[in-house]
């Protein structure tokens, strides 16, 4: 085989390949912001996490009150990725709307339709039982 044949199959091959989507790609569809909304949102694992929702939140008003607003920032998101995990969509638009006010410059698309992306996680936890 020549080198003229390596460049040949090697062109064939990457005209062969299709990008594997991920199960959250498929079940957002063609709706990227709910996606990138959700993908930069959820947890892989949330059973793994040793806080609990309401006490993340506790924290993240704590450490907002002492002026702490990178953690508070950080807690706010812990809780509203549990919140996302749990299903409560209220919860989800309070925490992450904390989130958007202590950063203005940093963007949630999770808030942008917040219903579509709780179900969307929802049928992605269910078909991800906790370990």
């Amino acid at each position: 085989m020549g080198l003229r044949d390596r460049f040949r199959r090697k062109k064939e091959d990457e005209k062969g390949i299709k990008e594997q989507m991920t199960e959250l790609q498929q079940l957002c569809g063609d709706d990227k912001e709910t996606y990138e909304g959700l993908v930069n949102t959820m947890f892989l694992n949330p059973s793994k996490i040793d806080t609990k929702m309401e006490d993340a939140a506790e924290n993240a008003k704590k450490s907002e009150k002492a002026k702490d607003f990178v953690k508070a920032r950080t807690q706010y998101e812990v809780a509203g990725g549990l919140a996302l995990y749990k299903g409560d969509v209220d919860k989800v638009v309070e925490y992450y709307s904390q989130c958007q006010r202590i950063s203005p410059d940093k963007e949630y698309q999770i808030l942008k339709n917040p219903e579509k992306a709780v179900a969307i996680a929802q049928e992605y936890y269910k078909n991800h039982p906790k370990a």
